[in-house]
């Protein structure tokens, strides 16, 4: 879901005169800035601006693009080259820039650079698949968000958007329902708690989405249900103008949970939404606790991952020494000294392997396990059972328009749910 609301938290409203500026509100600045001075011509300040934007979202590829193309138009040669080099390198590529007729870069056309840093582009977008097929979903209109694993039944559960519901699917794909949206919701998060006999879930009221009651718009909950029986526990409302699009479950039974989009994380006290921080994330994405219980790493749509101290909020973020793309995150697993991601805002959309220092805190190297092929559209989330990583591949988000109805001439297909041995 991180595309819909990466693009609807900018709708938001503008920073408190007296609080100091979040990590959205200063985004909201820096892009307002960067609008005024290419209107005005300005292209020193534009770069200036385009700089501090690309150090706010920590290198992410589409903020490296954007300062490429501002060195490009001050006539900056080098330092275009270099920037294009890392966006390269990041394993991304973009189709505006292999075509011929591409003007933002001109003068660069003829430089061996320049072509080879085409061909890395080129290179970038060629398909990879290392997963096999597990099993397809029966129904192709579910528009598939999160899974998670049940081990006492042995089966996957699996959250709708667009039919508002849990689905359980056994190992051969036979999938039954589970548990109904209480408010008929679109379905969002889902976090099984076997030792516990409890499935987490959260509803969301997509704002604009026709799936979802108008009146409810902006609304959403988390919820919990017996895991053998689907009997629905308790339900908490989130905060007004909230999207509890994500969570993770610490060793203690404490649902942490994102809200994708006011940049914010809570903790699940009782029967109410704490909050643990409200400051450095624009659109927090799918939690990941780490070993010692006390952190999580918390990947932002747009910045990267985090990783957060849950006892007193504060936030480091992960090394990539800008060579990996960590931004356009949907799902984030942590397998031992790695990481697994999906990533359906990048440039091609990807799901790679990320390995780890022994601090878990900067990122050694990296392995492509699906990208730029058939099966993938818009992956969403994964969960690890056993050896194997099993993530929904095509989610059907790609077919959907800004209110959740299918795109003219587009159909929903069934969603592809792959097995990556690890």
């Amino acid at each position: 879901m991180g595309k819909y609301l990466a693009a609807a938290l900018m709708l938001l409203a503008a920073a408190s005169p007296t609080a100091p500026p979040t990590a959205r509100e200063q985004l909201a600045t820096l892009r307002q800035q960067a609008k005024s001075a290419n209107q005005s011509g300005d292209r020193q300040a534009y770069l200036q601006t385009v700089l501090r934007i690309q150090a706010l979202l920590h290198d992410s590829p589409a903020a490296v693009e954007a300062t490429a193309r501002a060195y490009a138009a001050i006539g900056d040669s080098a330092n275009a080259l270099h920037a294009l080099n890392t966006f390269a390198d990041q394993g991304q590529t973009d189709d505006r820039l292999l075509n011929p007729s591409e003007s933002t870069f001109a003068a660069l056309h003829n430089l061996p650079e320049y072509k080879s840093i085409l061909d890395h582009l080129a290179r970038n977008n060629t398909p990879v698949s290392r997963a096999t097929e597990a099993f397809l979903l029966p129904d192709p209109n579910l528009v598939a968000e999160d899974i998670t694993y049940d081990p006492q039944s042995k089966s996957f559960l699996i959250t709708s958007i667009l039919q508002k519901k849990i689905i359980r699917v056994t190992l051969d794909g036979r999938a039954t329902n589970f548990a109904q949206s209480p408010d008929h919701w679109p379905m969002l998060a889902i976090k099984a708690d076997p030792a516990r006999n409890l499935l987490w879930a959260t509803e969301v009221a997509l704002d604009g989405f026709t799936a979802a009651p108008r009146p409810d718009w902006g609304r959403s909950a988390i919820l919990s249900f017996n895991l053998k029986t689907g009997e629905l526990l308790n339900r908490i409302e989130g905060p007004a103008r909230s999207a509890l699009g994500d969570l993770a479950i610490t060793r203690e039974g404490t649902p942490i949970v994102s809200d994708n989009l006011n940049g914010s994380i809570y903790k699940l006290v009782a029967k109410h939404l704490d909050p643990i921080n409200t400051t450095d994330f624009i659109s927090p994405q799918t939690p990941a606790m780490l070993p010692d219980g006390e952190h999580a790493f918390v990947p932002d749509y747009l910045r990267g991952i985090g990783i957060l101290n849950l006892k007193d909020g504060k936030v480091i973020w992960l090394n990539q020494n800008g060579k990996t793309a960590l931004s356009g995150i949907d799902g984030l697993y942590l397998a031992k000294g790695s990481i697994l991601i999906t990533q359906n805002g990048t440039t091609p959309e990807r799901v790679i392997r990320l390995q780890l220092d022994s601090t878990l805190t900067q990122v050694v190297s990296e392995d492509v396990i699906e990208r730029a092929t058939a099966t993938l559209g818009d992956p969403t989330h994964g969960v690890i059972v056993g050896g194997y990583f099993y993530y929904i591949a095509n989610s059907g988000w790609s077919e959907l328009d800004a209110h959740g109805d299918v795109n003219p001439g587009s159909k929903l297909t069934p969603a592809h749910i792959m097995r990556f041995a690890l």
